[in-house]
C-alpha cells in the first residue's frame, strides 16, 4: 500500500493548475483524475458575466482538509488535492479543482464525484451568480432568497473580522 497525500487550499487568486499536477505524482498509483470546475457562459439561457464566492473561511479550510481525508479512506486514494477559489470568477476560469490518485481507475471516478458533490453540500463557500442583465442570485446548492444569503454572508465576514 503506499502513503496518502493531501492537499487542499483556499485561494482569491487564479488557480495554478499546471503546478497541482506534481501533487499528485506517484510512481505506485495507476489512476489520476482531475475535476476542473469552471464558469460557464449560460446558466438557464442566461448570460453568466461571472460567479462570485465567499466563505467562512477557517471553517471552509477544514471541512476541506476533513473531505479529503474522507474521501482517502473511504476510496483508498494515495493523493488527493481540493482547491477552492474565492471572489470573482470569470466566464472560463476555474473556481474548484480536485484531483484524486489510486492503483485503480473506479476509485479516482467514484471519489471525484463523491467529494464534488459533498463538497457542494456540505463546505461553508456561497456562490452567487452575476448575469449579464444585470440580475444575480445566490446558489448553494440551490438558488436562495438574495436578501437572505447576503445578510448571512455579511455576518460571517463581519463574525470573521471580529475573531
Amino acid at each position: 500500500m503506499f502513503e496518502t497525500h493531501f492537499f487542499t487550499g483556499i485561494v482569491d487568486h487564479p488557480i495554478d493548475l499546471d503546478g497541482l499536477d506534481q501533487k499528485l505524482s506517484n510512481p505506485d498509483v495507476g489512476s489520476q483524475g482531475w475535476f476542473y470546475g469552471v464558469t460557464r457562459r449560460t446558466t438557464s439561457g442566461k448570460k453568466t458575466v461571472s460567479l462570485s464566492y465567499q466563505s467562512h473561511r477557517a471553517m471552509a479550510d477544514r471541512h476541506l482538509r476533513r473531505l479529503a481525508e474522507q474521501a482517502a479512506e473511504q476510496f483508498k486514494l494515495a493523493g488527493v488535492v481540493i482547491v477552492h477559489r474565492l471572489g470573482d470568477v470569470p466566464v472560463g476560469e476555474a473556481s474548484v479543482v480536485v484531483g484524486c490518485s489510486s492503483a485503480h481507475r473506479s476509485e479516482t471516478f467514484a471519489a471525484l464525484q463523491w467529494i464534488m458533490d459533498t463538497l457542494k453540500r456540505d463546505v461553508p463557500i456561497w456562490k452567487r451568480e452575476h448575469f449579464e442583465d444585470g440580475a444575480t442570485v445566490w446558489v448553494h446548492p440551490e438558488p436562495v432568497q438574495a436578501q437572505q444569503a447576503d445578510s448571512y454572508a455579511e455576518n460571517q465576514n463581519t463574525k470573521e473580522r471580529h475573531l
